[in-house]
């Protein structure tokens, strides 16, 4: 009697590289933002000014989101991502010498769109490699993208406290990750992103299109999840520290803890998420996740204090944790869509909610108080239990519709 096929060992290489993209992705990016002041400065840039190039990043995601779906399934993921953060880092590294305002702007615009394109290829390529598992392990590489950001700011605040000029740092930075991002390539997964996908039955043409119309309708509500996942993510950037500041009274030093206090713990639920979700499922956890981050808010906005708010966005980071990735997995795993499709469009969605949020809750700041405004938070919470149910019951499973 012939015996069975070998069961292929995990690709522990591929595993290695995904991680290896998404901590430089956030190197890269993290490690400009304490130079900024520097580069105000320099220009002679306003507020207003700088803001407005600063803007331009979001707005050149925004249009280079979905063109990645193409470009993955004409290169792949895997190279679209490597070679992806080469650009980035050249990118990033340009910001050093651009003359003007103009030109700044220019080179941020390039950098969210390569970001971008970045983004939804290591997601894609991730979950390649999860495919291979068949277990959760996507919510370990966004972990990982957050231990980066950490990296990378502390890596700017070095350069800048011992005066290594702009161009030196960003430049010398930009081409040891660019190495590393190119050399951790070599272990991505050979062949089409499509190879790791189980066929789709083969459904008549009314039956497909109507799949791909509940397809589309679930990649809606997918990107609301997406969407409210932001908001809570930039509260904490944003606002969290005006907040505490201005509204509490807090110091200097412990405003900006607020930020601290939620990245810190959604970085521990992502490198920790993967068990919770293999275990309770996709659904379960963005349930409880959106609850905690509701009560959470909801109870230090209800008894305003510093400890309170801390602890509150500490919950609040927590429930967010796994929200995101969860977005992107359900997203991929839609019937009816090209490879890449369902990632992409959330990619935009997302972007699209992190370009709404700090306006809106501006706006609502400005009418209403800036407690007030951060009662999106809360709101962001309740959607996110109430659309919770288009995710899996079990990891690996499609979504529900």
């Amino acid at each position: 009697m012939p015996s069975a096929p070998p069961v292929p060992a995990p690709p522990r290489a591929a595993r290695a590289a995904v991680g290896t993209w998404f901590f430089v992705n956030a190197v890269l990016y993290a490690n400009v933002l304490p130079r900024l002041p520097e580069i105000k400065a320099d220009l002679g840039l306003s507020n207003a000014a700088l803001g407005t190039a600063l803007a331009a990043a979001p707005v050149g995601a925004l249009l280079a989101a979905l063109w990645s779906a193409p470009l993955i399934r004409r290169l792949g993921s895997g190279r679209v991502a490597a070679h992806g953060l080469v650009l980035l880092a050249a990118a990033m590294s340009a910001v050093a010498i651009a003359p003007s305002w103009a030109v700044l702007a220019a080179v941020l615009l390039l950098v969210g769109a390569v970001d971008a394109l970045v983004d939804v290829a290591q997601n894609a390529h991730g979950l390649r490699v999860e495919r291979r598992y068949d277990r959760s392990i996507l919510n370990a590489f966004h972990g990982l993208w957050s231990v980066g950001a950490v990296a990378g700011a502390l890596l700017g605040s070095a350069a800048a406290g011992l005066g290594v000029p702009l161009g030196w740092h960003l430049g010398g930075v930009g081409v040891f990750f660019a190495a590393v991002a190119l050399v951790s390539g070599r272990a991505m997964l050979p062949g089409a992103d499509e190879d790791d996908r189980a066929p789709e039955p083969v459904a008549a043409a009314g039956g497909a299109l109507s799949a791909r119309s509940r397809s589309l309708l679930l990649l809606a509500v997918l990107g609301l999840l997406a969407a409210a996942g932001v908001f809570v993510e930039d509260a904490g950037a944003s606002w969290s520290a005006i907040y505490l500041r201005e509204d509490l009274g807090a110091g200097a030093a412990v405003a900006g803890l607020g930020l601290v206090a939620l990245q810190t713990t959604m970085t521990v639920g992502r490198l920790t998420g993967d068990r919770v979700v293999d275990r309770f499922g996709q659904r379960a956890v963005t349930r409880v996740g959106g609850a905690l981050v509701a009560v959470g808010m909801g109870a230090a906005l209800a008894f305003p204090s510093i400890p309170g708010t801390l602890a509150g966005f500490a919950v609040a980071g927590l429930g967010v944790a796994t929200l995101v990735p969860a977005a992107y997995a359900a997203a991929d795993r839609l019937p009816g869509l090209p490879p890449g499709a369902g990632l992409s469009m959330i990619n935009w969605l997302l972007r699209a909610g992190l370009l709404l949020s700090p306006p809106l809750v501006g706006v609502i700041a400005d009418a209403a108080g800036l407690r007030t405004g951060l009662l999106t938070v809360v709101a962001a919470g309740i959607v996110t239990v109430l659309a919770a149910g288009v995710l899996t019951g079990r990891a690996g499973g499609r979504p529900a519709g």
